[in-house]
């Protein structure tokens, strides 16, 4: 289900890239780290950087690697990810899922709410800035 409320800078959701994405840009769905604030002018935009479990060739400044401790559900079962810095795009929430984790009993939906460290977030913003040279 999508998201309509903007999730908090650092957290970890699940983007869908595969409508109106186009090579080299991320065409399918991989999780990404929230790096904007909620802004009420924009209420259904966020910004995000992508995660990928492939190390990248070369490792860039735009790129670090992010340990996130305990797996997200599957398919993305790995610990250790590397950002993307260099393919920041803002998504509408539309394309946004947080990871889903699977049911209780009484049939509630169990969700992945992961926030990344404060110093983790700034690493990122650190990557982001090189990828815009800025």
């Amino acid at each position: 289900m999508a998201l309509h409320i903007h999730p908090a800078q650092g957290t970890i959701v699940i983007c869908d890239f595969n409508r109106s994405f186009i090579p080299p840009e991320m065409v399918k769905r991989r999780p990404v780290v929230v790096i904007s604030p909620r802004f009420r002018e924009r209420a259904d935009l966020c910004t995000v950087v992508p995660l990928s479990t492939s190390i990248p060739d070369p490792i860039m400044p735009y790129h670090c690697e992010l340990d996130i401790g305990t797996p997200l559900p599957e398919p993305f079962i790995e610990t250790r990810m590397w950002v993307k810095a260099d393919l920041v795009v803002t998504v509408a929430l539309q394309r946004l899922i947080m990871p889903f984790l699977g049911k209780e009993p009484s049939g509630k939906r169990i969700y992945d709410t992961r926030i990344i460290t404060p110093d983790d977030l700034a690493r990122i913003q650190n990557c982001v800035r090189h990828a815009l040279g800025i």
